[in-house]
């Protein structure tokens, strides 16, 4: 048994796209998955399930979430030990300039193509600061992340591929569960 982290985009946020996180739970433990665990509303969901695809995974949660909910809800699927490698890989972490409240992950659905990575590169971000590495952009934002211009829309237009962030605290809580 696999133990993998779906992380849903723009749920639960200013009114939008509303699902009550115990509902979802009952609904995934429902369909199949085990020890499915919820934190905090706005869609992060730790499961357990046979080794499978996680883009299979992420269909099957996106499809349940339709077809119960009636939303159309961007899913993505990373098995809990790959987010923890990259946790351990961020590039920001042994930074004391860096409160820890300015640190992000964009995780993409996809490694984004070379030519797409590489127009990204070629914008000035300062003060913040990001680095891409295979699926996911590590974010530096000294303003905060309501106030930055590398948000999940611009990186998805950028490197066109889906993308969903969530802060330090966050990744670090799902690591524990």
């Amino acid at each position: 048994m696999e133990k993998y982290i779906a992380l849903l985009r723009g749920v639960n946020v200013s009114g939008k796209n509303l699902i009550r996180m115990t509902e979802l739970q009952q609904l995934l433990a429902g369909s199949g998955l085990s020890e499915v665990r919820t934190y905090i509303q706005s869609g992060n969901i730790v499961f357990g399930a046979e080794d499978q695809s996680c883009a299979m995974l992420a269909a099957r949660i996106a499809t349940a979430i339709e077809t119960h909910f009636g939303l159309k809800v961007p899913v993505l699927v990373v098995k809990q030990e790959e987010l923890r490698l990259m946790h351990l890989q961020n590039p920001f972490a042994g930074r004391s300039d860096i409160p820890a409240n300015r640190l992000y992950f964009t995780l993409l659905a996809d490694r984004p193509e070379a030519a797409k990575a590489a127009s990204l590169a070629e914008g000035n971000y300062l003060p913040e600061e990001y680095v891409l590495q295979e699926r996911v952009v590590y974010l530096c934002l000294p303003d905060g992340y309501g106030n930055t211009r590398l948000d999940n829309n611009f990186l998805e237009r950028k490197l066109g591929v889906q993308a969903t962030t969530r802060n330090l605290a966050t990744i670090e809580k799902l690591l524990g569960m």
